[in-house]
């Protein structure tokens, strides 16, 4: 079993930071520091344990916010080397403390707490702090983070797009985005090119964030992209129509040139096996044909409909695979997919339907039967 991610982040973190800060600020008050932020740190989750360090540290550095970013950015080590995120491990996440210090110590000293986000976001990115700054003064956040998208550094200017996501996964919505999202738009329009693919990704997943609640504007916006674009700008667009692509979004799937799902049929569909312990795996078979009378693409998705414990259903979509076919050209295919349990769903005893979904139609095929392990 993987360890858990606490773990990685033990009681050697508070003592790092403590050491960090009191190379810059000798008065720092170590023992007192670390004594509140370890109080009760085993029993915390990696979340709760960077928030309590993040208390610590409001309990011990200055009142005055700005004193206090100071030393906060003296204390910081070097930037994140690099245009990627990956390969940098457990290092950024040393400060997330900081992050969720700022988050609410910053918020009454604007121009500081702006400061110093733009400096921590080099080294663990504040897509979770600046949203309380967004909410507080949207336009004068905005107008900095327009300022922000020509930063020479790509951390920061990912921040731009990532901080903006009406949707993050981790972080409380921005309900005005939410409803309104053409501000954020705004700024991605000057990310759509940015030379570094970490900044690219992001505008893609903030595009596909908006897509959830306005999928007009995200087929709109893209469809703007798409002209004379780059090949780096039409990867983007694909990425951000991902989603839209799942629910079987006509706009997006006619963007992508999906267009006719009549023409094709699907036949043979094995599901193997029939019956199935949690913990095992399903693979499904299937061939497409086109048959109609032009070249045709197909993008291929399954769709399963897993049992909840209350009984129903709650559909997830697997990627098969995006094929070009002549007139009458068969391609066999084949997706597998685990049914064992995970942190991220829970797998529940009964009948699972199955759908095949080419360009966005889909096709009813059969179910297996989910029950129990022996073990």
């Amino acid at each position: 079993m993987a360890e858990p991610l606490k773990s990685l982040y033990g009681p050697d973190v508070p003592v790092r930071i403590a050491a960090l800060i009191e190379a810059v600020d000798p008065d720092f008050p170590v023992r007192a520091f670390t004594t509140d932020a370890l109080d009760g740190y085993e029993e915390l989750e990696l979340t709760p344990r960077a928030r309590q360090i993040a208390a610590a540290l409001t309990a011990h550095l200055p009142d005055d916010f700005a004193a206090a970013a100071r030393i906060l950015t003296a204390s910081l080590g070097p930037p994140i080397a690099g245009d990627e995120l990956e390969g940098q491990g457990m290092a950024p996440l040393l400060y997330l403390p900081y992050v969720f210090y700022v988050a609410d110590a910053g918020l009454d000293d604007w121009e500081a707490a702006m400061h110093f986000q733009h400096e921590l976001t080099q080294r663990c990115s504040c897509e979770y702090s600046i949203r309380g700054f967004l909410e507080r003064e949207p336009e004068r956040t905005l107008a900095r983070l327009r300022e922000w998208a020509a930063d020479r550094s790509p951390h920061v200017r990912r921040l731009v797009s990532e901080g903006t996501r009406p949707r993050l996964p981790w972080a409380p919505r921005l309900r005005a985005f939410v409803d309104d999202p053409r501000p954020v738009v705004d700024l991605l329009e000057l990310l759509r090119d940015d030379p570094t693919p970490l900044v690219r990704r992001s505008v893609a997943n903030n595009l596909n964030d908006i897509g959830k609640d306005h999928p007009e504007l995200l087929v709109e916006v893209c469809r703007r992209w798409l002209d004379s674009a780059t090949v780096e700008r039409r990867t983007l667009v694909r990425h951000a129509l991902r989603s839209a692509v799942k629910r079987g979004d006509r706009g997006a799937l006619d963007l992508l040139g999906f267009g006719d799902q009549r023409s094709a049929s699907v036949d043979g569909v094995a599901i193997e096996p029939a019956v199935v312990e949690i913990g095992g795996r399903v693979r499904v078979g299937m061939v497409v044909t086109n048959t109609g009378e032009a070249p045709g693409r197909y993008n291929v998705d399954l769709r399963v409909h897993f049992v909840k414990a209350s009984g129903a259903t709650s559909p997830k979509v697997f990627k098969v695979r995006k094929v070009e076919l002549d007139p009458g050209e068969a391609v066999e295919l084949a997706k597998a997919f685990s049914v064992a349990q995970q942190t991220t769903r829970t797998h529940h005893p009964g009948e699972h339907r199955i759908e095949v979904v080419v360009n966005g139609a889909a096709r009813a095929t059969g179910s297996f039967m989910l029950r129990a392990g022996s073990g």
